[in-house]
C-alpha cells in the first residue's frame, strides 16, 4: 500500500478521497489555486501546495505542476478525483514516465473511451448492445443533417469528446437541425477542445441507468445500477440506487454488459457504463443500450456505496497498489435502497444560473451523509462549480429512504447564497418520482410546479422581525414597556421583490404581538428558553447585519430595509443587458447600430463551466457594446445597452 499519495483535484471529492485514505493510514497531499487557499479540502490534508491562480487551465489542470509537487512531497501516487484531468490520457502517461502511479485506468483504457463514437465502435465489436445512430468520421454539415433524417427524428447531438450535458442538443424536427449542430460544435470545441460530434436517435420515454463497474485489468464486476433518469439539460440531480422496477434479469443483463465493456478494454479501477433504457413498456432486457463509459470515479458513486457497503475509493487504492479484487461478483449484493441529491448554488427562478457568496451558515441534518468541499464562511467562487454538498440517504426500502430524503432536505441549513434545495424538496415529493415512474423528461414536464418556491408564512415574518429588532435575545424585565404600555415598534422587511411593514407589541420579554400589514397577528411566546410562534415551535435561524435567514420551509431570508439607503439608490437602467452572474464574455454578436428583436443572442456568458447566452429582452437598437470576448466580468456588469425606446430611429 502507498505511504502518500497526491490528490489532483479540490472540493469535495478531494475531502472525500482524504477520508478514505486516511482510514487506511495513507498520508495526502493537496494541491491548491489562489482561490482555495482556506478551503476545506487543504485543512484536511496532511500538506498541501499552492499551484497557480484561479483558472483551471493555469492551475487545477498544469499536469507538470502537480507531478512536480507529487514527487517533491514524497507522494507514490495520484488520484485524480473527477473532471479536471481524471480522463485525461496524456496525463495518465506523463504520471507514469514520472515513475508514479495513476490511480485508475490505464492511459490506453481512458483513450478507447474518450471518444464516443470508436468506443461505440468497440462496444458493437464486444456484443454491447448500441444506440442506432450516426459515429462516423465524416462531420461534413450535410453528412450529419443526412444521417439525422436516416435515423428519424427526434435525434439528439452528442461531443464525441463530451460530458456533462455539453456539446448536447436535442433536435425535434430537420429545420431546426442547422443551429442546434452549430451551437453543439461551439460549446464542444470551449469545453473539450474539439468539435467533433455524433448523432443518435432521440428515445421518447428514456431511462438514464448506470452500472458501476470495478476491474483490476484482467477482470472486471459490476456493483449493480444507479438510475439517474431525473436530469435537468442532462444534468443529473437525484440520483438512486437500485433503479426502481429494475427486474433479476434486466440487471443480470445490463451488469453482464457493463462487465464486458470493462473487460473488453482491459479496465482497471472503478468506472461507470452509462446507458439509455426506452422505459416505454417497462424495463425490458432487450431495450437498454450503451451510451459512454465513464473512466473515473462518478459524482453518484456514493449511493452504490451506500447499497453494497463498499468504499469504492479504498477499492481504489488497493488495486493501484497491485492487490487483486478485494472481493468478486458472488460476494456482492444490494440492502435496501439509497439517494443523492445535489445541492447547488444556484438561482432557481432565474433558470438556474450558478450563483456566488459567502456561506454565512452551513449545517447538515445527522441523519444524513453530506459530502462537501466548504463549510461555514467559505465562498462559492464563480471559477468552479457550484456544488455545495451531496445529500446521500439510505434506508430498508425506497419508501423510508425516500422519507429520509425528504427530511433531509428540510432540514438543511444554508444562508449567504441562493441554493436549489427548495427546487430538491419539490422534486423529492413529486408524485411521479415517488412512485418510481421516472424518466429524463420529467423535470421538463413539470419545470413550472417544481422551480415554485415556498412563500413565506406569517410565522417567518414575525420571527424574522423579531430577531432583526434584537427582542428574540432581550430578556431584561422592562423590556418593550413605555408608560405602563406595550411600546409598539415598526420594522420594514424584505423577502426577495415584497416588503413588508411589520408592528411589534413587546407584552415584556417573554410575549410578543407582531402584526402583519394584513391584519394578520402572530403571538410569540417564550417558555422554557424556548420561542413558539402561535403555539408552534419556532425554526432554527441565522443571522448577519442587516438580514436573517429561517430555516423552514428550505430556508426563507429576510433583509431590513434601511429607508435611507433606499431613498438613495437609483432605480436602474432597463435598457442595459447586465451579466447575471460572474464569469468570462466567451463571445459578442452584437455591434453598435445593430437593430434586434427580442430573442436576439447578443452575447454568450461562460460561468461555472457553462454557457449562458444573453438576448435581447425587447425589439431595438444596440446603442453601445460595453465589454469584448475574452473579458472576465462580475455579476451585475453592464455588457449591452440598447437605445432608448424613445430614441430616434436608427436609418
Amino acid at each position: 500500500m502507498f505511504d502518500k499519495i497526491l490528490i489532483a483535484n479540490r472540493g469535495e471529492i478531494a475531502c472525500r478521497v482524504i477520508e478514505s485514505a486516511r482510514a487506511m493510514g495513507v498520508r495526502t497531499v493537496a494541491v491548491f489555486s489562489e482561490a482555495d487557499a482556506g478551503a476545506r479540502h487543504v485543512a484536511m490534508a496532511d500538506e498541501a501546495f499552492p499551484i497557480g491562480p484561479p483558472p483551471p487551465g493555469e492551475s487545477y489542470l498544469k499536469g507538470d505542476l502537480l507531478i512536480d509537487v507529487a514527487r517533491r512531497t514524497g507522494a507514490q501516487a495520484i488520484h485524480p478525483g473527477y473532471g479536471f484531468l481524471s480522463e485525461n490520457p496524456d496525463f495518465v502517461a506523463a504520471v507514469e514516465a514520472a515513475g508514479l502511479t495513476f490511480i485508475g485506468p490505464s492511459a490506453g483504457a481512458i483513450r478507447a473511451m474518450g471518444l464516443k463514437d470508436a468506443a461505440k465502435k468497440l462496444m458493437e465489436e464486444a456484443g454491447v448492445p448500441v444506440v442506432p445512430g450516426y459515429h462516423g468520421a465524416d462531420q461534413d454539415d450535410a453528412t450529419l443533417a443526412a444521417k439525422a433524417g436516416e435515423i428519424g427524428y427526434p435525434v439528439l447531438i452528442k461531443a464525441v469528446a463530451g460530458g456533462g450535458g455539453k456539446g448536447m442538443r436535442q433536435v425535434e424536427a430537420a429545420g431546426d437541425f442547422a443551429d442546434a449542430l452549430a451551437s453543439a460544435r461551439s460549446e464542444a470545441a470551449t469545453a473539450f477542445g474539439n468539435s467533433d460530434v455524433l448523432v443518435e436517435k432521440f428515445i421518447t420515454k428514456p431511462r438514464h441507468i448506470e452500472v458501476q463497474v470495478f476491474g483490476d485489468g484482467a477482470r472486471a464486476v459490476h456493483l449493480f445500477e444507479r438510475d439517474c433518469s431525473l436530469q435537468r439539460r442532462h444534468q443529473k440531480v437525484i440520483e438512486e440506487a437500485p433503479a426502481p422496477g429494475m427486474t433479476e434479469e434486466m440487471r443480470a443483463a445490463m451488469g453482464q454488459a457493463a462487465v464486458r465493456a470493462a473487460e473488453a478494454i482491459g479496465y482497471s479501477g472503478a468506472g461507470t457504463v452509462e446507458f439509455i433504457v426506452d422505459a416505454s413498456e417497462g424495463l425490458r432486457p432487450d431495450r437498454f443500450w450503451f451510451m459512454e463509459m465513464n473512466t473515473r470515479l462518478q459524482v453518484e458513486h456514493p449511493v452504490t456505496e451506500a447499497i453494497t457497503g463498499v468504499d469504492l475509493v479504498e477499492w481504489q487504492l488497493r488495486v493501484a497498489a497491485g492487490e487483486a479484487l478485494p472481493m468478486g461478483q458472488e460476494e456482492l449484493s444490494i440492502s435496501g435502497h439509497a439517494f443523492e441529491a445535489r445541492l447547488y448554488a444556484e438561482d432557481v427562478p432565474k433558470g438556474f444560473l450558478p450563483a456566488t457568496g459567502t456561506l454565512e451558515h452551513l449545517a447538515f441534518p445527522g441523519n444524513a451523509r453530506a459530502d462537501t468541499g466548504v463549510r461555514s464562511g467559505d465562498v462559492i467562487s464563480p471559477f468552479y462549480d457550484p456544488m455545495i454538498a451531496k445529500l446521500i440517504v439510505h434506508g430498508p426500502t425506497r419508501a423510508i429512504a425516500l422519507a429520509r430524503l425528504r427530511q433531509a432536505l428540510e432540514q438543511c441549513e444554508v444562508a449567504g447564497t441562493v441554493t436549489n434545495l427548495s427546487f430538491l424538496g419539490a422534486l423529492a415529493r413529486h408524485k411521479g418520482f415517488s412512485a418510481g415512474d421516472v424518466d429524463t423528461g420529467l423535470i421538463g414536464r413539470d419545470i413550472d410546479a417544481l422551480i415554485a418556491a415556498p412563500e413565506p408564512e406569517p410565522a417567518h415574518w414575525a420571527q424574522a422581525a423579531l430577531v432583526v429588532t434584537g427582542l428574540w435575545e432581550a430578556r431584561g424585565e422592562a423590556t418593550g414597556f413605555a408608560l405602563w404600555q406595550p411600546l409598539a415598534r415598526a420594522v420594514l422587511l424584505r423577502y426577495r421583490d415584497e416588503e413588508q411593514r411589520l408592528v411589534i407589541r413587546a407584552h415584556g420579554p417573554h410575549r410578543h404581538m407582531v402584526t402583519l400589514e394584513d391584519g394578520t397577528e402572530v403571538e410569540a411566546r417564550r417558555q422554557a428558553g424556548q420561542w413558539t410562534l402561535d403555539g408552534r415551535p419556532a425554526a432554527p435561524f441565522a443571522v448577519v447585519p442587516g438580514a436573517v435567514t429561517v430555516f423552514d420551509a428550505y430556508g426563507q431570508r429576510f433583509g431590513r430595509v434601511d429607508l435611507l439607503e433606499r431613498a438613495a439608490g437609483a432605480d436602474g437602467d432597463g435598457n442595459v443587458i447586465e451579466a447575471p452572474m460572474p464569469g468570462m464574455v466567451r463571445s459578442v454578436s452584437a455591434v453598435a447600430g445593430q437593430k434586434v428583436v427580442t430573442g436576439d443572442r447578443l452575447a454568450v456568458l461562460e460561468a461555472m463551466k457553462m454557457e449562458h447566452a444573453l438576448v435581447a429582452a425587447r425589439d431595438g437598437v444596440i446603442e453601445e457594446v460595453l465589454v469584448s470576448e475574452g473579458t472576465q466580468v462580475e455579476a451585475g456588469a453592464a455588457l449591452i445597452r440598447l437605445a432608448a425606446e424613445d430614441a430616434a430611429p436608427v436609418e
